[in-house]
């Protein structure tokens, strides 16, 4: 796949997420790729580490929702992407878009884990990494240098994200109020229809 301009491999930025559930910081992160890269592909996983406590089909439903309310052309929610492992994403992905640069996009709170991935020295040749800084996981130069002994290719994604945290919410509740400003508002009525993640049946005072 080549850009038609230039006539150069296109890239397409991968972006998954457990979305457990979605919070203002994931559609930030989906807008500010659409505005770095030509594609931006998302979808809902399951990580191998966590407990999840919506079901995967919600989680991809809720993800789809914040992506159709950005409204970025560029942004697609593809769930045939969905897999525990980043290496089967990527395979997926190769036969997606042949010939493509493939840049998998990574919190900074994964870097020290991506060397223990399943099939990591593959995994960073077959895509760049794209590391988002996240606000209480500083990056550790032994961390990125290990990646780049391993093979990969990192960049630091010059990207300001207001800090948010799925946690917070599934820790706190939906209805409580510092958690509820995470939410996106395009998803509230999804939470509060099926209770989910402590949230009221009634919706929240404005």
């Amino acid at each position: 796949m080549t850009d038609p301009v230039s006539g150069m491999p296109e890239c397409v930025a991968l972006f998954g997420t457990s979305a457990d559930p979605p919070t203002i910081g994931h559609r930030a992160v989906l807008q500010a790729l659409a505005d770095r890269y030509p594609r931006v592909a998302t979808w809902a996983s399951d990580n191998p580490l966590k407990r999840h406590e919506a079901p995967l089909a919600m989680r991809a439903e809720l993800l789809g929702r914040v992506v159709r309310d950005l409204a970025q052309p560029r942004v697609q929610l593809l769930q045939q992407l969905s897999s525990p492992w980043a290496i089967d994403t990527l395979s997926t992905a190769s036969g997606l878009w042949p010939g493509a640069i493939l840049v998998l996009v990574v919190g900074s709170d994964l870097v020290p884990q991506i060397p223990h991935w399943r099939s990591a020295e593959v995994l960073v040749r077959q895509a760049r990494l794209a590391v988002i800084p996240r606000q209480g996981w500083p990056l550790q130069a032994d961390d990125l240098e290990r990646l780049r002994e391993l093979g990969a290719e990192v960049e630091i994604l010059p990207l300001t994200i207001e800090a948010s945290a799925s946690s917070r919410i599934r820790d706190r509740g939906a209805s409580e109020a510092g958690a509820l400003v995470q939410i996106p508002e395009a998803i509230r009525p999804v939470l509060q229809k099926h209770r989910l993640y402590g949230s009221s049946q009634a919706p929240p005072p404005s």
